[in-house]
This record gives structure tokens, C-alpha cells and sequence, in this order.
């Protein structure tokens, strides 16, 4: 067997190393196993004469043992498969737990950097993009307000490896800034750390006991962020685009009608309030809000009465929270603009309740 190449390695994207072990053996599933780290992530690290040596499972076995550092062992052939397949899922799991860099130094940048392995790196506030940056996932653990500072500081290579976990319709900004090919990756964050240095404790809920927290899969990180949560003991769901684009809009539709529901039942009303007192209004609101959704993208459905109860059992969860309508543009403002969308095309508002609790609350935009 050739001694391992001193050059520098190459990382075999998943798909291409499937279609080898594929060809080498039809049985083989390998896609399936590969399925929650989707994003284009590589997972097995080759030399460069590997792509010459290989003509079968056994000799591949061999070499990837001796790159390894294992002793040469010649590969029982009715087993070869397997074991490649085993250590090819190994390296996928090496490459999601790269190291990261995570901007923000708050509670949750924190929280996320506990979870790594202790080689993440750390960008606080005003610190500028480090030129020895990990090349693993960029964690943005900012403010909403702060993340075109963020994006702009990015150089352009690497802006496909930022890692969103904002709350709020974060997408058409995020579309807008870095263009629709870029494989971003958006973490739905269900998770609460109560202050610096407190582990996460996860959103799990009685209608959802195996946990909230999701990230779509077309992103480039989105089995890195996965892996991480889970290893910390939090859920992580990984969702095609549709259903993510469904739990995006749910967390949007939670946020805005219990946070305006609570402000209009007066000060200090907290989340479990409004779901223990205020449980029809808020309900009432849920309902238009999604209705508006549905209208406005296609292939999006919810059954109302089960989405209201979901929503509640999570408020259940949070009960402690403040309300208050914040960050307008990134929260209410969604909804708020399908509203004005409509009203320029000459069509009734297909939010009446928000519009009107909005206007009650003075939080309308001054043109408005």
C-alpha cells in the first residue's frame, strides 16, 4: 500500500463520496445517515493520490486506516462497507464540530462557546474580524441592529458561513444583504439563558416535549449547529425549506400577537398573563396573523385551533417573560407590511385586530 501523501488534504464533498461507495456497493444507504448534516457539508478527509488508489471498498478501508494513524489491516471483505461507512460518518462528525467564531459576547455567545470545545474564538463589541479566523460557522449573537455592521465587517468568502439566531423576520433582510445564493444558516432559538454564565435551558413544551428549536437545512452550518445544541443536551430539529419557512413564520406569529396582546392589557403584564387571562384575544390575533401568512405564501397551511394551542403551551413555558412591542421593523413590522401591501393594491387588511392594536399602543410608524 503507497505511503499517505504529505500534500496538503482535500475534503471529499458528501455527495460525491455517496456516489463512490454507491458504485462500490448498491445496498449500501449511506444518503439517509447523511441526511441531518445536509448544507453541502464534507465530511471525509482524502490525499490527493486516494483519488487514483481507490478502486475498491477494502483498499479505501486501508487507507483511510493509515491516515488515521491506525495499523494496516487488510479489510474482511464482507465487512469492508460497513466500515467504511462508519468512518466516513466519524469524519462527518469531526467537520461539525469545527471550531467557530461567535460574535457577540452576551448570554447566549456565551452559552454557545460553553458548548464548543474550547477553541471557538470570540468577537466582542467593536473588535473587528479576525484575520485568523476558524473557517467552522459564524455565530452572529448580536442585536437585530447590529447585524449589517456584522455582515458588512464579514469578508465577502466568508459570509456564507454566518450563522443567524435573531429573533424576527430576519429573512428578507438577510436575502437582501447577501443575496439569495449565499447558503446563510438561520437558527430558530428556543432556548433561554437566564443570565451570563447559566446553562440553556431548552423550550420543550407539552405539545412538543422533543423540543422547539430548529435551523433550516439548506444552510451551509446547519448540521454543525445541530450537533452542538444536542451534545449540550438542547433539541435542534433540521427542516427542509418548507417547514422551516412554517416554524420561521410560527416564531414570528408567537412574538408579535403575544407581545402586543400583553402590551395592550397594560404594564407589567408578563407572557403567562396573556395566555392565562387573555387566552381568546390572543388567539383571535394568532389566527389573522397566520391567515395573512398563508395568504402571502404559497404552500404554507396551518390547522388554526392546534397552531394556537402549540403557541400557548410554549407561552406556558416562558411564562415569566415581559411583553412588550419591540424592534418593530424586525417583529410586528412583518405583519404590519402585509397590511400596507394590501392597502396599496386597493385590497382590505388582512390584519385588522393588529392594525388596530397597534394603533391603540402608538406603535404605528409616524406615516402611518
Amino acid at each position: 500500500m503507497p505511503r499517505p501523501s504529505t500534500t496538503k488534504p482535500q475534503l471529499l464533498p458528501l455527495c460525491t463520496f455517496a456516489a463512490m461507495l454507491s458504485s462500490w456497493e448498491p445496498r449500501l444507504s449511506f444518503l439517509p445517515t447523511a441526511k441531518p448534516l445536509a448544507g453541502g457539508i464534507e465530511v471525509v478527509i482524502v490525499q490527493e493520490h486516494l483519488k487514483e488508489a481507490c478502486k475498491t471498498p477494502e483498499l479505501y478501508l486501508q487507507h483511510l486506516q493509515c491516515l488515521r494513524g491506525q495499523r494496516s489491516a487488510k479489510a474482511h471483505p464482507a465487512s469492508a462497507s460497513r466500515r467504511v461507512q462508519r468512518l466516513a460518518h466519524d469524519g462527518a462528525d469531526e467537520t461539525v464540530r469545527a471550531p467557530a467564531v461567535i460574535i457577540g459576547g452576551g448570554r447566549v455567545g456565551e452559552a454557545l462557546a460553553a458548548m464548543g470545545s474550547g477553541d471557538d474564538l470570540v468577537v466582542r463589541r467593536g473588535e473587528p474580524f479576525p484575520g485568523s479566523a476558524p473557517s467552522g460557522p459564524i455565530y452572529v449573537c448580536t442585536r437585530n441592529d447590529a447585524l449589517k455592521d456584522v455582515i458588512d465587517m464579514t469578508p465577502a468568502e466568508r459570509r456564507e458561513d454566518l450563522v443567524f439566531i435573531q429573533n424576527g423576520a430576519l429573512l428578507p433582510f438577510l436575502e437582501a444583504e447577501l443575496g439569495g445564493a449565499t447558503k446563510f444558516t438561520v437558527l430558530l432559538v428556543y432556548f433561554a439563558v437566564a443570565k451570563k454564565g447559566d446553562p440553556p435551558l431548552d423550550g420543550k413544551t407539552d405539545t412538543d416535549p422533543d423540543g422547539l428549536s430548529a435551523v433550516g437545512a439548506s444552510g451551509k452550518w446547519a448540521g454543525a449547529v445541530a450537533t452542538r445544541l444536542k451534545k449540550a443536551g438542547l433539541a435542534c430539529r433540521v427542516l427542509e425549506d418548507q417547514e422551516f419557512t412554517k416554524a420561521y413564520w410560527e416564531k414570528n406569529i408567537w412574538i408579535a400577537a403575544y407581545m402586543l396582546v400583553g402590551a395592550l392589557s397594560g404594564s407589567g403584564t408578563s407572557v403567562g398573563d396573556v395566555e392565562s387571562s387573555h387566552r381568546s384575544e390572543v388567539d383571535d390575533l394568532i389566527k389573522e396573523l397566520a391567515l395573512a401568512v398563508e395568504g402571502a405564501n404559497a404552500g404554507i397551511k396551518w390547522d388554526l385551533d392546534p397552531l394556537c394551542e402549540k403557541l400557548a403551551a410554549y407561552a406556558r413555558s416562558v411564562a415569566h417573560f415581559p411583553t412588550a412591542v419591540k424592534e418593530f421593523e424586525w417583529r410586528n413590522g412583518a405583519f404590519y407590511s402585509l397590511t400596507t401591501a394590501a392597502e396599496t393594491a386597493g385590497l382590505q387588511d388582512p390584519c385588522p385586530l393588529h392594525t388596530a392594536g397597534l394603533k391603540k399602543i402608538g406603535a404605528l410608524p409616524a406615516a402611518a
